[in-house]
């Protein structure tokens, strides 16, 4: 059965944070009890060491539970809670959230362990002492690696992110990848209408409508130009449920379900044009002082291109001949050759097609 994307994107959440936690308070428990064999008033029988790693084992297990329980607040509550709360009490209530389960399950934890004859002893890991060192250490994990790297991920996109930090794109690679340009149709008119404060503020409003459809369309922003967004794809992802143009149509039908909100704040109903081509460029990592993904070769020059050519033909969406035949759309769309087009800088035309639903 083939699992939905936005069930692969919670799952995929869930196993990291778990195997993070996991990890993390098996690590406590080998620091709680390293060297205890060398302590002079404490003689270890086969019987305490099989106690040590069967607390040691617990804490895994209840590190794994953590994380996922952390990980699925942390997704359920960005999908269902309005930005329009501050966000400083999105972290107040976060925080509590998770304070009061880490805790509920730590005494839980208490409750099983006292139940099976633990509880006497030094091994009762999980008295009131140990439970406050238990909490300051998941603080301590949470503030120093988990908040970083959230504050790190969304600077540059969690899949950027990694890549990164292993250090994939040091030296330049080679990659098959699909660009999206997406901009905002009658920018210039709606600025002026607007003025810049509201301005900005609808564009936010606009991109926040599009973050929502990212993930599920397993799209990666590659940057954020004024009033203008460029997505990429590997080129395999790109393609499987054609999901580079899904992205874009289910954009435009979030914008149309929202045109109420947009009216009342706004006056006006925001409109997408995008252009999008394929193929193979390079990728390198450059910068020192703020290090970024940087694409180069001609398929990001000549999807920008294409997406100049929308107002030419008065069309939302614009395709390189190469897509659409990689694209599976005979049963769902209706494609349109649109003519050879001799792009800005190019020596060849390039054939061009617009989608009708």
């Amino acid at each position: 059965m083939k699992i939905p994307i936005n069930t692969k994107a919670y799952l995929r959440q869930v196993s990291i944070s778990a195997f993070f936690w996991g990890l993390s308070l098996g690590f406590f428990a080998v620091f709680r009890y390293l060297g205890i064999n060398r302590a002079p008033d404490i003689e270890l029988s086969c019987n305490i060491r099989a106690l040590i790693l069967t607390n040691m084992a617990t804490l895994t297990i209840l590190g794994a539970v953590l994380g996922m329980v952390y990980a699925s607040i942390e997704y359920f509550f960005e999908k269902s809670v309005s930005k329009s709360l501050g966000w400083r009490l999105q972290l107040f209530i976060k925080i509590m959230l998770d304070l009061l389960i880490t805790l509920g399950l730590l005494r839980l934890s208490l409750i099983i362990t006292q139940s099976n004859g633990t509880k006497e002893g030094w091994l009762s890991w999980l008295s009131n002492e140990r439970i406050e060192s238990i909490m300051l250490y998941i603080f301590f994990c949470s503030f120093f690696v988990f908040f970083l790297m959230k504050i790190a991920a969304e600077r540059f996109g969690k899949a950027v992110f990694f890549k990164m930090l292993l250090g994939k794109y040091r030296t330049p690679k080679e990659e098959d990848r699909i660009f999206m340009f997406l901009d905002l149709k009658d920018s210039t008119t709606i600025a002026e209408q607007l003025g810049h404060f509201r301005y900005s503020q609808f564009i936010q409003d606009c991109f926040h409508d599009l973050n929502k459809l990212v993930l599920k369309y397993e799209a990666e922003i590659y940057q954020y130009v004024g009033d203008e967004v460029v997505l990429t794809w590997p080129y395999l992802k790109g393609i499987t449920n054609n999901n580079c143009i899904g992205l874009f149509f289910n954009f435009q039908q979030q914008l149309l379900s929202r045109n109420r909100y947009y009216l009342d704040n706004y006056g006006i109903c925001p409109k997408f044009k995008a252009g999008i081509h394929g193929g193979s460029l390079m990728i390198a990592e450059v910068g020192f002082v703020k290090k970024q993904l940087a694409y180069h070769g001609d398929v990001i020059n000549t999807s920008a291109r294409i997406q100049k050519q929308c107002n030419n033909y008065n069309v939302p969406l614009l395709l390189s001949e190469k897509l659409i035949n990689d694209l599976n759309i005979q049963d769902l769309l209706t494609s349109k050759y649109l003519g050879n087009v001799l792009l800005k800088g190019k020596s060849k035309e390039v054939k061009i097609y617009s989608l009708l639903v």
